[in-house]
């Protein structure tokens, strides 16, 4: 898949609108507490600055329900965003109406602005026409560079790519670049991780990417729905009922294609999830009725990375346990490593974004795989075969 993206003439003395994504976590004190979506936008604003582009920059933070919160407001990015990326970025208050026009219009080039938060105007979650037009009415060009958002059809995502002439920015093809060689063109052995806590959340991918992979590693929270839908007692463990019947028929539809599935055999359980619940290690199909697994065993470990050992592409998504706990974490910093190992021996990793990509960072391993994806629910509609509505526009191939 390729994208249309942008040369210095497109953008040179132009203004410039770029969608990034700034959803950043916040202090108490009002701090930027994780910069790394912020840094994973450095390249387009450098991109911009060197062109001589006036450069405006719009993104969503939280969820203020479509009216003004000052809790989300974007002004602290700016200053962690002048650290970053050096030199002067400024704020204005509004991202439509004359104050925004005006800020804009007062640009140089080189010169960065932020605009505040999107979804302070209920019509940008709304894909609203009207709404994206005033937003772009300030500019000449826009660029679409939040990956993570392209899942969403909103008038910031999309709408607004049909008032400017439009471009995929170097984060967004980086990110279909990288996926699309996972999904599309793997090299054989093929093997898909999934984690987290629903299976639910991960059947799309699952539907589409059976035909491709060659194995298929299950932990997490999930894994407990298939262990029961094997007639295995799980205790307290998450289970989703209705899922079920799904559970079978992927666990069967999966041996006629020659697939094979890589369930615990062994699980981490405690009466609760607290880091300081008395816990052990079971078999995955003694789990006592007053317990809930909360990662995968280290004979599933042992298991789980004999099966990467030699495969050549990797897909994760979805922790092995709950991570951020230490006595919960072991299953996870064991797939985290393995795939560090492998891809130093030449496979190609990828590792979804959300949990997994917050994973890998923590254990740091975050260099040591191919690629960590910017985007959780972008890159799990990615690997359903969606076409996402943020990326559509640019496709030219």
């Amino acid at each position: 898949m390729k994208l249309k993206t942008f040369t210095p003439n497109d953008v040179s003395g132009k203004k410039v609108l770029v969608r990034v994504d700034l959803n950043v976590p916040l202090t108490k004190e009002g701090g930027v507490s994780d910069d790394t979506r912020i840094r994973a936008h450095l390249p387009v604003i450098a991109a911009l600055r060197e062109a001589g582009a006036r450069i405006a920059l719009c993104s969503h933070l939280g969820r203020p329900k479509g009216t003004p919160v000052p809790k989300y407001s974007l002004a602290p990015v700016a200053g962690e965003l002048a650290r970053l990326a050096g030199g002067k970025v400024d704020f204005v208050e509004e991202c439509v109406g004359d104050k925004a026009a005006s800020a804009v219009e007062a640009l140089n080039p080189g010169d960065v602005l932020i605009l505040e938060n999107l979804r302070f105007h209920a019509e940008e979650e709304k894909n609203d026409a009207d709404f994206a037009k005033r937003l772009a009415a300030p500019f000449d060009v826009f660029i679409m560079d939040a990956f993570s958002a392209a899942h969403r059809a909103h008038a910031s995502t999309r709408a607004v790519a049909h008032c400017l002439p439009s471009f995929a920015g170097p984060l967004l093809i980086r990110e279909i670049d990288m996926l699309s060689e996972a999904r599309d063109n793997p090299k054989k052995p093929y093997v898909l991780i999934l984690g987290g806590a629903k299976v639910s959340d991960k059947i799309g991918v699952i539907d589409n990417m059976l035909d491709s992979v060659d194995t298929i590693l299950i932990g997490g929270g999930m894994a407990f729905t298939f262990l029961k839908a094997e007639g295995k007692e799980i205790g307290k463990s998450l289970c989703e009922a209705e899922k079920l019947d799904f559970a079978v028929s992927m666990l069967k539809s999966a041996e006629e294609k020659g697939v094979k599935i890589l369930l615990p055999l062994d699980v981490v359980v405690a009466p609760e999830v607290s880091a300081d619940a008395p816990h052990a290690v079971v078999s995955s199909d003694a789990i006592p009725a007053d317990q809930l697994g909360l990662d995968i065993g280290p004979v599933t470990s042992e298991l789980f990375r004999a099966a990467l050992a030699d495969a050549k592409t990797v897909l994760w998504n979805g922790p092995m346990g709950v991570f951020e706990l230490p006595p919960f974490a072991n299953g996870t910093l064991a797939i985290a490593g393995e795939l560090a190992g492998i891809t130093q021996n030449g496979a190609f990793t990828v590792v979804g974004g959300g949990d997994s990509a917050a994973a890998i960072a923590q254990f740091g391993f975050e260099d040591k795989v191919s690629h960590v994806s910017t985007g959780g629910g972008a890159s799990l509609e990615f690997f359903e075969g969606k076409v996402l509505p943020g990326v559509e526009p640019y496709i030219i191939a």
